[in-house]
C-alpha cells in the first residue's frame, strides 16, 4: 500500500527550453537532460520535453503564444500540473504564464533552491538556502502574497491586494536582515574554526556537480561522507585530516556547481565557498564520461573567477574513466573527425595533459590509477608544505627512501 501511495504522490512535469544562437539544438538537448536530472533529484517525473527556435526568450510568455497552447493541452491530456523553464524566469513571465496555463509554473533557479531546501542538513545549511529563497522570492510577491498572508493567519492581516504585498514585502526583508544576521556570526565562527587548523597544506575538491567529489573524498580520506547519484548530494563542507607518507594536510569537500548557478545562492553560500578561497591546491574533479564535461570544467573555472579563486594551484582529475565512451569511425567513413570520435589516449595527448596544469585520469569507483593522484598530490602539497615547516624537510626523504 506504500509503495502505491509513493507512486500516485511523485508529480508529472513538463519540461521547456529555447533553441537560439547561444545553444544549438545539441545543447540544448544537453541542457534539458540536465534539467531533467534536476527534477529527477527533486522528485519529480518528466512527462515530456518543449522546445522552440526564438532568438531571444518572449519578454511576455518565455516561449511564443502558440507553443504555449500546444504545452498547455498536453499537460492537459496527460494531467501534469507543473512545467519548468530551464532558465529564469521574470515576474512577469510567471505571472503570465501561471495565468494562462492555470498550473504551477517553476524555472531552473527556482527547482535548484527546491533541492538545496530538500539537501540541507545542518542549521547552517538551511539558513544559507532560506536566505537564498526569499532573496529570489522578493521581486516575485505579486504571485505569492496569498500564500504568504495564509501562513501568518487572516484576522488583522487581510486587506487590499498591494497593501497585502507590501506587508508582505516588509516581512521577508525583515527576514533577510535577521537571516543575514545569524550567517555574520556563524561566519565568524567558521573563521575562527579555520584559523585553528593552524598552517596545514589545505585541499578542496571542487567540480562540476554530481561528477565523484564526495566518492573521491571517501576513497582519500577513508570516511563516509554522503555520496549518491543525484545533483547536488552534499551542501555541507566537509573537512577531513589526511596523511600520505608522513605528509598531512586537510582536505575538503564541497558543494558541486552548475551552469546557471544562481547569484543568491553563490552569495549566501559565502562562507562555504571560503573553503575553496582559502585553500592552497584545488582537486578540479572533472567527469570525463560526460559527452559535454568540457563545458562543464569552464563553467566551474567561471564560478572560480567569480569567488576569486581562480589563482589556486588546480590538479585536474579527470574521473569515470571506467564509464569512458567514444564513436569509432570506420575506415570507409570520410566524414570529419570531432572530439567525440577522440579515443581515452587521445584526450590523454591533448592540451589538457599538455599544458602546465597537472592532469590525472584516473576511476573512483575502480580505484584505477589513485597511486598517481595520491603521489602527484604528495608532491604538490610538499612543495607548499616545506615553505611552511621547512625544519622537517628531510623526514621526507627517509620516509620515501623507506617506502621504497
Amino acid at each position: 500500500m506504500d509503495q502505491l501511495d509513493t507512486k500516485i504522490n511523485i508529480e508529472k512535469v513538463v519540461l521547456v527550453g529555447l533553441i537560439n544562437q547561444d545553444q544549438d539544438e545539441n545543447k540544448a538537448l544537453e541542457y534539458i537532460d540536465e534539467l531533467a536530472f534536476l527534477a529527477h533529484t527533486a522528485g519529480a517525473e518528466v512527462a515530456g520535453k518543449f522546445f522552440q527556435r526564438l532568438p531571444v526568450a518572449n519578454s511576455v510568455t518565455f516561449v511564443g503564444p502558440g507553443k504555449l497552447d500546444e504545452i498547455g493541452n498536453f499537460m492537459k491530456v496527460n494531467e501534469v500540473d507543473t512545467i519548468i523553464f530551464d532558465d529564469e524566469l521574470s515576474p512577469t513571465q510567471l505571472r503570465n504564464i501561471e495565468k494562462i496555463l492555470q498550473c504551477k509554473v517553476l524555472d531552473r533557479t527556482n527547482l535548484i533552491l527546491d533541492i538545496f531546501a530538500k539537501r540541507a542538513q545542518t542549521a547552517y545549511a538551511k539558513t544559507q538556502v532560506e536566505l537564498a529563497q526569499l532573496q529570489y522570492m522578493l521581486p516575485r510577491l505579486t504571485r505569492l502574497w496569498t500564500h504568504l498572508e495564509r501562513q501568518r493567519g487572516g484576522i488583522g492581516m487581510r486587506g487590499p491586494g498591494e497593501t497585502q504585498i507590501e506587508t508582505d514585502r516588509r516581512i521577508i526583508l525583515t527576514k533577510i536582515a535577521r537571516l543575514k544576521e545569524q550567517l555574520k556570526k556563524i561566519d565568524k565562527q567558521m573563521v575562527t574554526q579555520r584559523k585553528n587548523r593552524g598552517k596545514l597544506v589545505r585541499v578542496a575538491l571542487v567540480g562540476y556537480t554530481n561528477v565523484g567529489k564526495s566518492t573521491m573524498m571517501n576513497l582519500l580520506t577513508k570516511s563516509e561522507v554522503f555520496a549518491e547519484n543525484k545533483l547536488f548530494a552534499t551542501l555541507d563542507t566537509t573537512v577531513r585530516k589526511m596523511v600520505i607518507g608522513n605528509l598531512p594536510f586537510l582536505l575538503t569537500d564541497t558543494v558541486g556547481f552548475i551552469r546557471k548557478l544562481p547569484h543568491g545562492l553563490v552569495e549566501s553560500f559565502k562562507s562555504t565557498l571560503d573553503e575553496v578561497r582559502e585553500a592552497d591546491i584545488l582537486l578540479h574533479i572533472v567527469d570525463i564520461s560526460h559527452k559535454g564535461f568540457e563545458e562543464q570544467i569552464n563553467t566551474v573555472n567561471g564560478t572560480l573567477e567569480e569567488i576569486d579563486a581562480s589563482n589556486k594551484k588546480i590538479i585536474y582529475v579527470f574521473n569515470k574513466i571506467d564509464a569512458f565512451t567514444f564513436v569509432e569511425k570506420d575506415a570507409d567513413d570520410l566524414s570529419e573527425t570531432t572530439k567525440a570520435n577522440w579515443t581515452l589516449e587521445e584526450w590523454k595527448n591533448s592540451w589538457m595533459a599538455k599544458n602546465n596544469t597537472p592532469s590525472i585520469f584516473i576511476s573512483a569507483k575502480e580505484k584505477t590509477n589513485i597511486e598517481e593522484l595520491k603521489n602527484q598530490l604528495y608532491e604538490e602539497v610538499k612543495s607548499i608544505h616545506v615553505t611552511r615547516f621547512p625544519y622537517n624537510d628531510f623526514l621526507f626523504e627517509a620516509n620515501i627512501d623507506e617506502e621504497e
